[in-house]
């Protein structure tokens, strides 16, 4: 089994409007990472930071404008024709609102024919067999699903039945895009937990989209921070969370409530002054420049990710001279250019 399951070089999507596509907005900026079989990671930031786009590109649903998804060795962007189609056979996407994914006036089980007639042409003897199968891997009972329209069924069944269709087509690599974000609380650890137990059987790797920092530690073995398009901060989960590095990563860090403790109106002040540190945007610069208590001069110019301890990814400057790693002399080297 390749040690790669995909790779992201230098990955990047910009959209241009206005007269003449005067205007510019960087959706994804210079995007570089891997993603190994069988790994949960976490891909966490708050509205607006691309996360979303991340996940459209690697399912080729938008074509991005600079860079590469490398898949098992493949430039996706050369494949065509059977080779898409087997692409998709192991990547597929479960996303945010699981009712827009089911025609109202069809049964559920459509979404399952649509796979077989696709795909799956030489094995619609055994249909029913292997979607039952399917079912059973997330938890439902088929008896349960087979002939019942969607409104029949609960938000957090029909987020499963999404995941089970995606089963049947030996899926290597899921995009779950917020999947759990329209769920009732007392559902999203059986989501969860059917993403988990789908890792340990069938050996499925899941980038996982969030805003919820505490969603993406309960389940992910890595994570990674998005922030205005960039990567700023990756690494092992429990080394991102227990020693975030990144000035945005404590700040989200900082605001997730917790029932032991009551919100204060001094902590609400306080981190109304990391959203409004009164510096301009620097638009060549690093891209929490604005916002970051921390900003140096040298910030004005954008940090590149770094590695300040095994498994752990930073950029950001202030991090960097901080920890005194092996990282200071890339930073030292940068910074003289």
């Amino acid at each position: 089994m390749n040690e790669v399951l995909l790779k992201v070089e230098n990955l990047s999507k910009i959209y241009r409007s206005g007269i003449a596509a005067g205007g510019v907005t960087t959706a994804v900026d210079n995007a570089n990472f891997e993603i190994k079989p069988a790994e949960i990671v976490a891909l966490v930031g708050e509205s607006g930071s691309g996360k979303t786009t991340l996940g459209k590109l690697i399912l080729r649903l938008i074509k991005p404008s600079l860079g590469k998804i490398i898949y098992n060795g493949i430039d996706i962007s050369k494949l065509k024709g059977r080779r898409l189609v087997e692409y998709y056979r192991h990547v597929q996407g479960v996303f945010q609102d699981p009712f827009s994914s089911f025609n109202p006036i069809f049964k559920v089980d459509r979404v399952f024919d649509l796979i077989f007639d696709s795909y799956l042409k030489e094995m619609k003897q055994k249909k029913r067999e292997l979607i039952a199968n399917a079912l059973e891997k997330v938890m439902l009972n088929p008896d349960d699903v087979f002939g019942k329209y969607p409104h029949q069924m609960s938000g957090g069944q029909l987020q499963r039945i999404l995941i089970a269709r995606t089963l049947l087509l030996d899926t290597k690599l899921l995009i779950a895009d917020e999947i759990i974000s329209m769920l009732d609380a007392s559902v999203r650890v059986d989501v969860l937990n059917t993403l988990g137990k789908l890792k340990d059987e069938n050996k499925i790797s899941v980038i996982f989209v969030t805003h919820d920092l505490s969603l993406g530690y309960y389940i992910s073995d890595t994570t990674m921070i998005m922030y205005k398009g960039n990567i700023v901060e990756m690494g092992d989960t429990e080394k991102v969370y227990s020693n975030p590095l990144h000035p945005y990563t404590r700040m989200l860090l900082s605001v997730v409530p917790t029932v032991d403790r009551k919100w204060e109106k001094k902590k609400e002040e306080e981190l109304f002054s990391l959203f409004e540190s009164g510096k301009r945007r620097i638009w060549n610069g690093c891209p929490y420049y604005d916002r970051c208590p921390l900003a140096m001069e040298v910030c004005q110019k954008k940090p590149s990710l770094l590695e300040i301890e095994s498994g752990h990814k930073v950029a950001c400057y202030a991090a960097i001279q901080s920890k005194g790693s092996k990282a200071e002399k890339t930073f030292s080297s940068e910074n003289e250019k």
